[in-house]
């Protein structure tokens, strides 16, 4: 009989999904990029489609049959997590399966869910395994989907196991899983699996009895919100941290267009291909991104919000794909967590009395210095001192930017189209915890999952220097 998983959704069946086909691969160990996870919770990430055009029964069965092959392409996420005798942690790849769950909410339209300013509560429960800390992965299952019924759509949200991938090998699954579903033959690229690489490591991390702990609470007040970048605003903000502050002007739309194509770069201290000719700007080599750009803002206004001190030191961390930093590089479809941390750091007052290119340079400089030189220095600093990642906000002023507007989430078309939009669950999610996803219209759109403070969250909707970039969700 169903049964519900709350007062409002009900469970409607609940099975383990087996590999289609028998695993080849034994044993995978855990990389020194893979076991600082072990606290953090299993990534959630979904995506929100229209109605099938076909029974719901019909799309269970299709979804049941296409993630099984999916995970015979990917047989470490149908495995379990095991420790040896000398304390290194492997992906069991014993086809063990994963979860699938079946659920309704027919009392939830498309539009009650994305109409509202906030991202209401009812994505956190379109997610299974919700809380549950990655080491738990030696009993739980690896991954797990879930459909959810609406009254006139359908939401996909898929979990997986944050020391067994990052956000690289997420949506490479996600994507496998969809176009498998989608009628695709053959996979367009296959996993890499290898694991002789600079990460790979004897160096052990100790965990106490039972386990570690997630280092954040996951119980404070939070508000969230996806605020949405068009195009054009991000180009209007990159044009200003790159050169804007020195014109003193806004950029012409033939100025824009040339930042949009590139035609405009920053090299040994000059940028060129502005209608006034060079203006030097110092200390730069390359011109600062949009992402950068759009980074620097957000930075600048969430402090302002915080009404921190102006002494107290302020941090943005942002997350970096680490495989084509190397030398040589990584396969691009390495399976795993291949990711580094980089912090930067300002005190708030600075930060905020300097314009939006100080900050911006700032970040840009660290993202740039961080080639395989840093990376391998990263890693042979891990080695030295095993230890896991820290996720959350310990001193109230910092910000934590995942995700990356470059991951193919719209290209989740299941058969009937593109995602209307991309959510997350309640994993890993704290103050400050920001997520980037690529608009749905593309063209270098963005928007940002942000979570803040409730207070925190009002002081940024009313900063009228962050608000004039963001636009309606298109």
């Amino acid at each position: 009989m169903p049964t519900s998983t709350s007062s409002s959704l009900n469970l409607v069946s609940k099975c383990i999904v087996y590999p289609e086909q028998s695993s080849t691969i034994r044993k995978l160990k855990l990389s020194v990029s893979d076991l600082p996870m072990l606290s953090c919770n299993y990534i959630q990430k979904g995506v929100l489609l229209t109605y099938p055009p076909y029974s719901f029964h019909d799309l269970i069965v299709f979804l049941k049959q296409s993630l099984s092959a999916t995970l015979s392409h990917f047989p470490p996420l149908a495995g379990r997590l095991t420790t040896d005798p000398d304390g290194h942690v492997h992906i069991l790849c014993n086809d063990a399966g994963v979860d699938f769950l079946q659920v309704e909410a027919l009392y939830l339209s498309i539009n009650d869910i994305l109409s509202p300013t906030h991202v209401p509560d009812c994505f956190k429960q379109f997610f299974t395994l919700d809380r549950t800390i990655s080491y738990s992965g030696h009993s739980k299952p690896l991954a797990a989907v879930q459909v959810t019924e609406l009254a006139d759509g359908v939401f996909i949200g898929c979990t997986v196991n944050h020391a067994v991938t990052d956000g690289t090998s997420f949506w490479h699954f996600f994507n496998t899983f969809a176009g498998i579903c989608n009628g695709v033959q053959k996979i367009p690229e296959s996993p890499d699996f290898c694991r002789n690489t600079l990460f790979n490591s004897n160096a052990v991390l100790r965990f106490p009895p039972g386990g570690p702990k997630a280092t954040f609470s996951g119980d404070e007040p939070l508000r969230e919100r996806i605020f949405h970048f068009s195009r054009e605003s991000i180009l209007k903000l990159k044009y200003k941290a790159n050169c804007g502050g020195l014109l003193g002007k806004q950029p012409s739309s033939e100025v824009l267009g040339k930042a949009c194509n590139g035609s405009w770069k920053t090299v040994n201290g000059e940028t060129n291909g502005l209608s006034n000719g060079k203006i030097k700007i110092t200390n730069r080599t390359a011109e600062i991104s949009s992402f950068q750009s759009l980074c620097a803002q957000l930075w600048r206004s969430v402090t302002r919000a915080r009404k921190l001190d102006p002494s107290k030191t302020t941090t943005f961390r942002m997350a970096v794909n680490c495989r084509p930093r190397l030398e040589p590089r990584l396969d691009a479809f390495y399976f795993g967590n291949a990711i580094q941390s980089i912090p930067t750091v300002a005190p708030a007052g600075e930060l905020l009395s300097r314009d939006l290119s100080w900050g911006a340079d700032l970040l840009h400089k660290n993202v740039v210095a961080h080639g395989d030189a840093t990376v391998r220095k990263g890693v042979a600093n891990w080695e030295r001192d095993p230890r896991l990642f820290p996720l959350g906000n310990f001193d109230g002023a910092s910000i934590t930017m995942g995700s990356s507007p470059r991951f193919p989430m719209y290209d989740n078309d299941f058969g009937w189209g593109r995602p209307l939009a991309i959510r997350s669950g309640k994993a890993n999610k704290f103050d400050g915890k920001t997520s980037a996803f690529p608009g749905r219209e593309g063209n270098g759109a963005v928007d940002l999952e942000v979570v803040l403070a409730p207070e925190t969250m009002t002081g940024l909707e009313n900063d009228v220097e962050f608000m004039q970039y963001v636009s309606a969700i298109v």
